[in-house]
Parts: C-alpha cells; structure tokens; sequence
C-alpha cells in the first residue's frame, strides 16, 4: 500500500505542529510529509522573534518530527487542485494526495511617502519584523543607530520597541489610535503599559498618524500628521499582517480575508486544507499561536485517521506579551465594560508595576487583562475556557494574597 503523500505549502508555527502531530499519530509507512517553506530557516518560533532580536535567545527552532522532509527556500507559485500537484519555483511539478496551506501572513506595507525608492523597495534603514532574515538585518541596522521609530503600537510594535530600546537607540512609538494595542486592552489597562513603557525610555505618540518618511537613500526623519518630526536612523513598520491567500485565490479557492475553511479545516478544493494565520474559519482569521496549533491537532487526527470526528469549532485565544520587564495577558472583549450588565475589579499596584482587571458577567468570566504579573494567569484561564461560574468572590483569581 503507498503512502499517503501530505504536501504542506509554508514551514511555519502551524506547519510544525502539524507535522509533529501527523507524525505522533501515524506510523512511518503510512503518510510521505513533506513541507515547502519559501525562508531559508527550518520551522522557528515566529512568536519570540523580539526576544531574538535582544539576544536572549539565539535559536528558536521548532520541532517537527524525524519523518518529515523540510524543503527550505522553496517557493510554491502555483496550485493544480484538480491534478493534485504543486509546482515550486524551478518549476518542478510533484504529486500530492492531500494538501495543507500554511501558508502564513505578509506584513502590511502602508502606502506612506518616502517609504519607497523610486525602484519600489524600501527606503534605506526601513524594516519589518516577520522573519528569522528581517530579525538580522534589524538587529544589524539597530547596533548601529542611536535613534529609532516603531511605527504601530500593536502586540509586535510593543515588543519590538522594547527589544531596540534594549539594543540602544533612543525609541519613538507611533501609534495612530489613541491607547496602545487598542485590539486587545481597554483605555486605563494600556496607560499602565504606556507607564511601564516610558520608565524603559520609549515615548509613545498616540492618536498620531505618520505622514511621510524623509531621507535620500537612507531614511532620516519620521513626519507625523500634525507637522511633529521625529529624526530617527531606522524605522520599524509594525502595522499588522494580512493573510497570504495570493495562491488560493489564483487557483480558485474560496478567499474572503483569509482562505475560507470549515470546521474539518476543508477549504473549496477536494484534499485541500488550510491552516494558521492564511485561514479563515467561521468568518475569524486569528493570526494568534494558540488557535493555529488547535487547528494543526484538529488536522492531525483527521488526515492519519485517529479520528475521523475531529472537529474544530473555534478557540478562545490569550494575546500575551512577553518582553523582559513587560509581562502581559489579556483575553475577552477589552470593551466589554462598557455594557451595562457588566461588572469590573481592578487592581493597581503602582510600587509594583502591576496592573490587573477582571470583567465579569452574572456568574461568568468576560474578559481579563494582567500586566507586571501573571502568577494568577493560570487560573483566570481555567475558569475563562471551560466557561465555568466564577466563585462568589473572584477577587482571588486576580490577587495572589486573597486565594481562599
């Protein structure tokens, strides 16, 4: 009996766990796994690339099982669904009887003046911060500069700013809404984080919006909307992903923000999957670690046939931070407070740097945020995934000191 061939377009978080699991389940006679990733790197941990850039970790590999073939720098540019074959860059075409996109997210690349030479690429001394290869170039660039702009005050634009500011340039925070990671806290939860912020020496400039980059050859200056500029030897765009659908779409599949899967992570395509920040499940791309490697479990046991039931129904994801002295959780609707049947405890140490908020609604956990210190995370989660009842007094699970 031949093997079951499993061609995975992408070499990421997803893809790694994917295969890891594939291969836990199967055993080596039944399926022929092979992983197609464009970076010249073997799968590596995407969510620790800021602590890589500060040198606190100099690998961040991932494993994926001694039965996997790792095919690095090597781009798939096209999709036979019908024929059930990829062809890669060198234009080798190779059979598939199932496959998964994994296909990940691209930056996104503003449409700012000044960011481009007249080439198309970008300005001198203008970076993002998605792969292992933009880390070293960054970490490069930043050795060398005295002053830096992060523009994007997101998960990455928080963290990545934290790791320059480690690295020695003088750190300027751009972010265009009026509080920082505005997706995931609320208003006083992030000025606690902006306070932590600037006692590490970054400025944040919030409610600010970047009107052009200034340099010839090299970037010089950041021109903020109101006429502020800021002089500056590099800038980090840190403005967001979007999925990378491009060889779904051009074979037909069907695409809306991301590549559109069900609950077996199917996509239009027979034998076709997707998987990770390029998917798209029940309307919500995630782009989070904890739901791509749910997904990768769900997929695992459908294709090696330990399951044949496996569903996946959707998660519950945590945004955390880590990122030396900045320590953050948060999960839930940031806004939720904002209804009227909702109630919220706070805790604020400011000796401490910390910061913690629970929103509750009736007898159920809504939403929470911990910053400075997670020691309580694990418990807030537990009550918070399986959706249970809250104790009467729930000041525990944010307090160490008050567990019963």
């Amino acid at each position: 009996m031949n093997p079951h061939r499993i061609a995975v377009v992408g070499a990421g978080m997803a893809a790694a766990r994917l295969a890891r699991q594939l291969q836990a389940h199967s055993a080596p006679e039944d399926i022929e796994l092979t992983l197609y990733g464009a970076e010249p790197d073997a799968p590596y941990n995407r969510t620790l690339l800021a602590e890589v850039l500060t040198g606190r970790y100099a690998a961040v590999d991932l494993p994926y099982g001694p039965g996997t073939t790792v095919r690095t720098g090597t781009e798939v540019v096209a999709l036979d669904t019908d024929a059930r074959k990829i062809v890669l860059a060198d234009g080798e075409h190779t059979a598939y009887d199932s496959l998964v996109l994994a296909t990940g997210a691209s930056p996104v690349r503003p449409a700012l003046p000044g960011s481009r030479t007249p080439d198309g690429d970008l300005l001198g001394g203008v970076h993002h911060l998605r792969t292992l290869t933009d880390c070293r170039l960054l970490a490069d660039a930043a050795a060398r500069a005295a002053r830096a702009v992060v523009i994007g005050g997101g998960v990455l634009g928080v963290s990545a700013a934290r790791a320059l500011a480690t690295l020695g340039p003088h750190v300027h925070l751009v972010h265009r809404e009026p509080h920082l990671m505005d997706r995931h806290l609320d208003a006083e939860s992030a000025a606690a984080l902006r306070h932590q912020l600037t006692g590490l020496g970054i400025d944040a400039h919030l409610g600010h919006r970047p009107r052009a980059l200034h340099g010839t050859g090299r970037v010089t200056a950041v021109e903020l909307a109101d006429g502020t500029r800021l002089d500056t030897d590099l800038v980090l765009l840190a403005c967001g992903v979007r999925p990378r659908t491009h060889l779904a779409r051009a074979a037909g599949l069907d695409v809306r923000q991301g590549i559109v899967v069900d609950d077996r992570l199917a996509t239009s395509a027979p034998g076709t999957y997707a998987l990770g920040d390029c998917a798209e499940h029940r309307g919500v791309v995630h782009g989070l670690a904890d739901p791509a490697w749910r997904q990768a479990d769900t997929l695992a046991a459908l294709l090696s046939g330990t399951d044949p039931h496996a569903r996946y129904t959707g998660a519950r994801p945590l945004t955390r931070l880590t990122a030396g002295p900045v320590q953050l959780a948060a999960f839930g609707d940031p806004a939720a407070e904002r209804h009227g049947d909702h109630e919220v405890l706070r805790l604020t140490d400011a000796t401490r740097g910390t910061h913690r908020k629970l929103v509750r609604r009736g007898d159920r956990l809504a939403g929470a945020v911990l910053l400075g210190d997670l020691a309580t995370l694990g418990d807030l989660l537990a009550v918070w995934q399986r959706d249970e009842d809250l104790p009467a007094d729930p000041l525990y699970l944010i307090h160490e000191g008050a567990r019963p």
